[in-house]
């Protein structure tokens, strides 16, 4: 299990009675910890702006279990994300936290055990409903597990639940505390795969595309439903061809039957996050495309271009499998219709397609 490099300790101010605010500096015995308020942000000397390298205990005092922060102008999967924390020990060039180095250093909310009792009854109080919850959005749900022991407490809670999934999103191979807790049920495992090249070039400190694959691998042997995530996708000379080692490295080791969904999406950011990449990765070579302001005030790839790279893609993944969940992140139902020819036209008919997905492969 990959272990990052943690050279602080922050407790702020509220947090210290919190049980994951016990535990977690007991796990790093040798590093040295400061109580902090809230508001004190301030870096060590020589520090680099986003501080991946102290972690931050955090008692947080809103609300854990929110909608995706889609919007209305594209079709959104009506997903649920689940607050664990902020920011990862990982250092992907297009990452869109950058755009908020307000907020840096490793922020881990210590409560979250406290308050899953309350996720629970809500949960409970809507039988009829499908919950499609994740912890990968404003972290990697697995790089700081062996500080945190997140999957210990979180797969108890939503495994027994018969209207929701778990998803835990990585880019890690960390995946031995999963295989030894004896929940299964409910709970995916999703990798985010690219091509090689974005890999190596832009995902530092991940694990490599075939290190993710065979933890896939593995964790499938072991019982879990899988997901993939092919977002974001970059475009540039040959990424047709870079992407099949990715397919060919699913299609080695892992079996289509118990893929829950695969998502594609195409690299999109808000223009503030242009610069803060810019300044942090020099010699990047993302922006390199041609880039047009999206519905959402997102510069996204010509719509032309999307269109090439989700058919095309989806067109190889289906000549290995047919039924894979195939689905789009944050696009309008032209691109839908005009990429797969078919489109769900609206986001509730796009939930009903991936509720009906987990009714399939873990509810029904």
């Amino acid at each position: 299990m990959k272990q990052f490099t943690i050279r602080r300790i922050l407790i702020e101010r509220g947090a210290e009675s919190d049980s994951l605010a016990k535990v977690i500096p007991k796990r790093l015995p040798d590093i040295p910890k400061e109580l902090v308020d809230s508001h004190d942000l301030a870096l060590p000397e020589g520090t680099e702006e986003m501080d991946k390298e102290s972690l931050r205990i955090i008692h947080h005092k809103g609300e854990f279990l929110k909608p995706c922060p889609g919007t209305k102008r594209y079709i959104c999967c009506g997903y649920q994300i689940l607050n664990i924390g902020i920011n990862c020990p990982m250092d992907c060039s297009y990452c869109f936290l950058q755009s908020y180095i307000n907020q840096p250093s490793l922020r881990v909310y210590t409560n979250l055990p406290e308050k899953l009792d309350e996720i629970g009854e809500y949960i409970d109080s809507f039988p009829g409903r499908i919950f499609r919850i994740g912890t990968g959005e404003f972290t990697d749900s697995l790089a700081l597990n062996y500080l945190t022991g997140w999957t210990d407490y979180l797969l108890p809670v939503f495994s027994h639940r018969k209207n929701c999934i778990l998803e835990l999103k990585t880019k890690t191979s960390s995946v031995q505390s999963l295989l030894k807790s004896i929940h299964r049920e409910r709970i995916v495992v999703a990798w985010s795969l690219n091509s090689p090249r974005v890999v190596t070039g832009e995902e530092r400190k991940t694990a490599s595309l075939r290190e993710r694959i065979l933890a896939a691998h593995d964790c499938q042997k072991a019982g879990f439903v899988l997901a993939f995530h092919f977002d974001p996708l970059f475009y540039y000379p040959r990424w047709d061809e870079d992407l099949e080692e990715p397919v060919r490295l699913l299609e080695k080791y892992i079996d289509p039957e118990s893929i829950i969904w695969i998502s594609l999406g195409s690299f999109r950011y808000m223009p503030a996050l242009k610069w803060a990449i810019k300044r942090r990765f020099p010699k990047t070579k993302i922006f390199d495309g041609e880039f047009v302001t999206g519905l959402d005030r997102k510069l996204r790839y010509f719509k032309p271009i999307r269109i090439e790279m989700y058919s095309k893609l989806a067109e190889r993944l289906k000549k290995w499998h047919e039924d894979l969940g195939i689905y789009l992140c944050m696009e309008s139902g032209d691109v839908w219709k005009q990429s797969f020819g078919w489109s769900p036209k609206t986001s509730i008919n796009l939930s009903r397609y991936l509720d009906n997905r987990v009714r399939k492969l873990m509810v029904g």
